[in-house]
């Protein structure tokens, strides 16, 4: 999504490497040559686990958010309370495209970890 709320891309990505090496290619093949230039910000309701790790290290801008402010979030939007993947996945990025000040970015590992 991008600062105006419009769609960039939409995929299923599988687990593990060959899901993470697609989000790159996704995110290569809309930054362009502008990829030192670009600041990916990446909504996840978790803190914690290989996709996160993964995303940090990459240099996103990874942050957490609480399952319960994303069904918050979600009830804003819609009234029937019907969750879906991409439901979920629209109301995260919104919420980063719009309350991304508000979210707590998830720290890296240090050089000692």
């Amino acid at each position: 999504m991008d600062g105006s709320g419009r769609r960039l891309a939409k995929a299923r990505l599988p687990e593990g490497v060959a899901g993470m090496a697609r989000l790159h290619a996704i995110v290569g093949e809309l930054v362009g040559d502008d990829a030192d230039e670009v600041e990916v910000l990446v909504g996840i309701e978790t803190d914690r686990g290989p996709w996160v790790a993964a995303l940090v290290a990459a240099g996103y801008t990874v942050l957490a958010v609480n399952p319960l402010q994303a069904a918050r979030f979600r009830d804003r939007l819609g009234v029937s309370g019907a969750k879906s993947d991409a439901g979920d996945a629209h109301v995260l990025a919104d919420m980063v495209r719009t309350h991304g000040h508000e979210l707590r970015p998830v720290a890296g590992d240090s050089a000692q970890a």
